[in-house]
């Protein structure tokens, strides 16, 4: 057999590895792909999920507000982040709770962060010599370091609050913004209670 011969046969006798080694790679192309596929489906599929959690968390369960203003200093400061419980409706004295009031004096709805001082069914009332009185009992704030402070003009004491309703008092009462000035609050304009504080100055 000649030299070419040999060659020939050899190459003849390679042809069908490499044709059968073609369908093998294109399998392996093919699930590589796939996986890969697989691998930006199993992401997309996370991510989502990530952002539904972290939306009902902090849309639907709890809420973040930023403190407007020194009405409830020195437990909150002006700047001072809250975070707030959003299914928490039903509030009792001493709650503190983020609320929206729409308050026409001030052009619209505000955001404030104020104490339940009373609930529906107690009777409010701020004396001339600054003293809160709920059903008739002179209230004892040891938390508190300002008088109570009546507003003219404004709110009529005393005051029963109906159903749904709570009277709010900002800790800082000599000035500060609450059911003095723009009345009592009620269940729909709550936000939530709060729940802790970011100090500012720890961010």
């Amino acid at each position: 057999m000649s030299d070419y011969d040999v060659k020939n046969q050899k190459k003849t006798s390679d042809t069908p590895d490499e044709q059968s080694d073609e369908p093998s790679k294109l399998k392996k192309t093919i699930r590589r792909e796939e996986k890969s596929v697989k691998n930006y489906q199993f992401f997309a599929l996370r991510l989502i999920l990530i952002l539904a959690v972290i939306w009902v968390l902090f849309f639907v369960i709890v809420g973040v507000a930023h403190m407007p203003s020194a009405d409830m200093y020195p437990r909150i400061d002006m700047g001072d982040f809250v975070l707030f419980y959003r299914l928490d409706k039903d509030v009792k004295a001493q709650d503190i709770i983020v609320l929206e009031k729409e308050v026409p004096s001030l052009e619209g709805r505000h955001l404030f962060i104020c104490r339940v001082v009373a609930v529906a069914g107690d009777t409010v009332e701020i004396t001339e010599d600054s003293h809160l009185i709920i059903n008739g009992n002179t209230v004892v704030e040891p938390n508190i370091f300002y008088s109570t402070s009546r507003y003219e003009g404004y709110t009529e004491y005393p005051l029963t609050l109906q159903e749904g309703e709570c009277f709010v008092l900002a800790d800082s009462r000599n000035g500060g913004t609450d059911s003095r000035f723009f009345g009592p609050v009620s269940r729909e304009e709550i936000d939530g209670t709060v729940i802790t504080i970011v100090r500012r100055n720890n961010l």
